[in-house]
């Protein structure tokens, strides 16, 4: 029971209060009865002194036998001790010792007291009786002079034993009583922590976690009051825990599946913390965070950077390009932030942009920008030249002219054909035309024999040999017409561009009871692994100088592939440097 504070300090409070009030009643008891007696005593000894005065006759006043004997009578009767003296103090008389053997008493306090008053009063101990006594002296005088004074005087031990009687009683009461208080303060202090206790268990219970805990007590005083308060306070708590835990999860979730890698990175350049996206792009083991430098990345910029934003505490905005273990450049526009915490700590939040698909578009636009002034730049300068060699020619040379003129001719239809394609391709790319494009069943065999027939000829000028296979069952696919057989003239035109004199085509035709193929091959120069990924961008070419006098403008394989796609098709190119190359087409088969 004492093991609990608020009780030691309640039995304690509680006793120091009742020994605290008995202590001062008992002083004030002992106090006020001292006064009392005294004053009762010293009233009493007047009046007997005033008797007395009246019962001595001014005869008296001289030391004789008749004096002793009635002070000895006076004695008897009032149990006083009464002693007369004369004007200068010498004893005359006294029942208690002989006069002839007290000495002059005119210096006693009492005596000087009563030269200048109605009385004087002195309280000590007599010599002659061992004894606390109280004296009192009161002049004598006739016609107004000082004849004598007498001097009554009783013992303080009856007083005294009743002083020390009421003391003990006292005492004994307040032991008493403390004990008792004691009792009490126990009975009371229980009462009083028991609740305490039962509330503290069910506090600690909520405070280790059990927020659906409830405190159950009911006293009728202010502990409900309290019990209510604490269990309005644990639902509010369990409530923004919950609420906190919410947006815990969903922070975590938007942490673990946001595309972008995330970083906490502290002033000396460690990794504090990371997202998995992080961990997974820059290689990041988890036990080995708050171990790793922000230098395992490999750009001191981002490093610098972090340093400038804990410093300054400002944001900033990087761009920066590293290259992986697998080869792949990555390029990243990172985002840091000071990120504050709890303790003061500075840390800088590193958000991760992956731009490297962006900044390839980019690039590949610039190419593009760059490819096509280069395209459409290469037939003004011929056309510009020869049509100024023209203007100054006077035409005497009518073949030179002629020449002149078909060069004119043929380089202005190159940039027809790759307008053409240029304006094929961006209308195609609208979304509201392709909605527009009619889709019937095509048969992809009979669309192979009849481009080959049609291109049957520029093959046998090179002497090459144009093989068309597989294309007596129809196979029937879902597209446009005249779009399909735009796909299958420029492969099978590129096939014979590439392909040296002497050289094969074979164009076959297959199908299966889901899809529909078409396989281009040819034996010609063939391509090379490095350039094979590359084919079907726009204006790109693997020899450029050759293809442009053969007459490419690298539009075509990249609108084949467009629209092989916008067909819901699949186009996959093979190819070997010396050996020739296979374009091999698979779209969904359907019904006529």
């Amino acid at each position: 029971m004492f093991r609990s504070k608020i009780t030691r300090r309640l039995v304690t409070s509680f006793l120091l209060i009742i020994f605290a009030s008995f202590a001062l009643l008992g002083a004030f008891l002992l106090h006020y009865f001292h006064d009392y007696t005294l004053e009762n005593e010293r009233t009493a000894l007047i009046r007997n002194a005033k008797i007395i005065e009246v019962a001595l006759e001014p005869t008296f006043y001289v030391r004789s036998d008749a004096l002793d004997d009635t002070l000895e009578r006076l004695h008897n009767e009032t149990g006083l001790r009464i002693t007369v003296m004369d004007a200068e103090g010498n004893v005359l008389g006294d029942t208690a010792q002989t006069a002839d053997r007290l000495d002059n008493h005119f210096a006693r306090e009492e005596v000087q007291a009563a030269l200048t008053s109605d009385y004087g009063v002195a309280v000590r101990e007599s010599a002659t009786l061992h004894e606390n006594l109280m004296y009192v002296a009161v002049p004598i005088r006739h016609d107004g002079q000082l004849t004598g004074i007498i001097r009554t005087a009783n013992s303080l031990s009856p007083m005294e034993h009743s002083y020390h009687t009421i003391f003990q009683v006292i005492i004994w009461g307040l032991f008493l009583a403390l004990s008792i208080s004691f009792l009490i303060s126990v009975w009371l202090a229980h009462r009083q922590v028991r609740p305490i206790m039962l509330l503290s268990q069910d506090a600690m219970a909520i405070a280790a976690g059990n927020l659906d805990k409830r405190l159950r007590w009911h006293s009728g005083d202010e502990f409900d009051t309290l019990v209510q308060t604490i269990n309005h306070l644990t639902e509010n708590l369990a409530k923004k825990i919950q609420e906190s835990q919410a947006e815990a999860h969903k922070l975590a979730l938007t942490l673990d599946n946001i595309d972008n890698a995330i970083m906490l990175i502290d002033a000396r350049g460690n990794i504090v913390d990371a997202n998995p996206q992080a961990e997974a792009i820059f290689h990041l083991s988890p036990g080995c965070l708050q171990r790793h430098s922000i230098h395992v990345i490999g750009n001191a910029q981002l490093s610098e950077t972090a340093q400038v934003v804990s410093r300054e505490d400002r944001s900033q905005t990087i761009t920066f390009h590293t290259d992986r273990d697998d080869g792949e450049h990555y390029t990243f526009q990172v985002f840091l932030a000071p990120f504050p915490e709890e303790n003061d700590q500075k840390l800088v939040l590193a958000v991760f942009h992956d731009i490297s698909m962006l900044q390839e578009i980019n690039d590949r636009q610039a190419e593009f920008v760059s490819n096509a002034a280069h395209e459409l730049a290469t037939p003004l300068t011929s056309i510009s030249g020869f049509a100024e060699t023209l203007l100054d020619d006077d035409f005497k040379d009518p073949d030179a002219s002629h020449h002149f003129a078909g060069i004119i001719y043929r380089e202005a239809q190159r940039m027809s054909r790759l307008m053409k394609s240029l304006l094929q391709l961006a209308r195609l790319s609208d979304e509201t035309c392709r909605k527009q494009l009619v889709q019937v069943p095509v048969d992809l065999a009979a669309v192979a024999r009849q481009e080959g027939q049609a291109l049957l000829d520029a093959a046998e000028a090179k002497n090459q040999q144009l093989i068309i296979e597989g294309t007596e069952n129809p196979l029937f696919m879902l597209a446009t017409p005249e779009l399909c057989g735009q796909i299958v003239h420029n492969l099978i035109e590129n096939a014979i561009k590439y392909t040296p004199e002497g050289g094969t085509i074979t164009v076959r035709a297959a199908g299966t009871d889901a899809s529909v193929n078409l396989c281009v091959e040819d034996n010609g120069i063939g391509i090379a692994a490095a350039d094979l990924p590359r084919i079907f961008d726009r204006f790109y070419r693997v020899d450029k100088a050759r293809a442009r006098k053969s007459g490419g403008n690298g539009i075509g394989l990249s609108l084949v592939k467009f629209l092989v796609e916008l067909f819901g098709g699949q186009i996959k190119a093979e190819s070997e440097v010396g050996r020739g190359t296979r374009f091999t087409l698979t779209f969904p088969r359907c019904q006529q």
